[in-house]
């Protein structure tokens, strides 16, 4: 798919401004502006070590509505414009899933880097095209998987890293609310990223192999229910439920340790991390004597560790540029993303097979 192909013509405004931080500083550019890419102009419009220079979005009312907050931000309606300038560094794509390939990849055939919303894109292959074509040129690939910047995914990953939980033997997430359905992907592709990413950040790996079940209620064919099962060996099992029809949101993380436990509730605006230090401590001689094992419940302190208030999408921000100007790899990069992907793939075969285990 060409990139004029994703764009309409509108007349563009392309705001003259003069760069009080200097002209030295890497020149950003937002290509699509409906619900998550305002964030994005807002984070990097704050950031002193970058200039937004452009934003492109083909509905003249999203441009209108940036113009009234950022008067001084370039506008257009092509995204061709934004490729064949040599001022912009590097291009954050925040547009509908099946454009993230064609767009990613104009982008890095252009010499611009790319921060990319999740996913990566809408297949395997795709991602492994944009993962090498960001390698071979020396650019950096970054996808937006912004809940593993948070603090309170920063201070699991502490916890679980030091081995202070212990060996961890299950992981339970929920993800629900009532919308907002797309109209392009499924749940299981719009909602499971978020978890999926805050676990292969965690974990560094992928699962053996992924069981979905899922429904479609809304008459799109479309699943807006679904139930993920990812095993990843020597007893670990993470299970995800991802759901647009939920009357209550919730964003509720568990994860269990032989020596303690974590709760995460991104919603809980004072507490958002609790870690039990309660669990099952199993005593006797013989491993293989049900006789002789005794099981002890262990049920101790439970505390909150303090976090930062810092809003995650600012550090996604940060992060990006210390890739442009220090050549750091992030977090979540390419390879991340074409993880998530892999995982994603694998459960739409699994719900097309009726939940069959599908292997990675």
């Amino acid at each position: 798919m060409a990139v004029g192909s994703l764009t309409r013509k509108h007349p563009a405004r392309l705001a003259k401004r003069s760069s009080p931080r200097g002209c030295d500083l890497p020149q950003i550019a937002v290509v699509g502006l409906g619900y998550w890419g305002p964030n994005l102009v807002r984070n990097f419009h704050a950031q002193p070590g970058c200039r937004l220079k452009t934003c492109c979005d083909v509905d003249a009312r999203r441009l209108d509505a940036v113009h009234a907050d950022y008067p001084a931000i370039g506008l257009c309606a092509d995204a061709g414009e934004i490729l064949a300038d040599p001022q912009i560094t590097a291009v954050v794509i925040a547009t509908p899933v099946a454009t993230h390939f064609p767009l990613a990849k104009a982008a890095l055939l252009a010499g611009k880097s790319v921060l990319i919303e999740k996913p990566l894109t809408a297949n395997v292959a795709q991602a492994e095209e944009l993962v090498a074509l960001a390698d071979e040129r020396g650019l950096t690939l970054m996808v937006d998987h912004t809940f593993i910047y948070s603090p309170a995914v920063a201070r699991i990953k502490q916890l679980v890293d030091s081995g202070e939980l212990g060996e961890l033997l299950f992981i339970d997430s929920v993800r629900i609310n009532l919308g907002l359905i797309q109209p392009d992907v499924n749940v299981v592709w719009d909602l499971a990223p978020h978890d999926l990413s805050i676990v292969d950040h965690l974990l560094g790996r992928l699962p053996r192999s992924v069981s979905a079940f899922g429904a479609a209620h809304a008459g799109r064919g479309q699943e807006d229910v679904a139930y993920l099962n990812l095993d990843f060996g020597d007893g670990l099992i993470a299970n995800f439920h991802v759901n647009w029809l939920s009357p209550v949101k919730l964003r509720y993380t568990r994860l269990g340790g032989s020596r303690k436990s974590v709760v995460y509730n991104d919603l809980e605006t004072a507490e958002k991390i609790k870690v039990y230090d309660s669990g099952v401590d199993v005593r006797g001689d013989d491993p293989d004597s049900r006789r002789q094992r005794l099981v002890d419940y262990r049920t101790g302190d439970v505390w909150s560790p303090h976090l930062s208030r810092e809003e995650p999408l600012a550090r996604v921000a940060e992060q990006f540029i210390e890739c442009l100007t220090r050549g750091v790899r992030p977090p979540s990069d390419g390879q991340a993303g074409l993880r998530i992907v892999r995982v994603l793939d694998a459960a739409q075969r699994s719900l097309r097979a009726r939940g069959a285990r599908v292997e990675l």
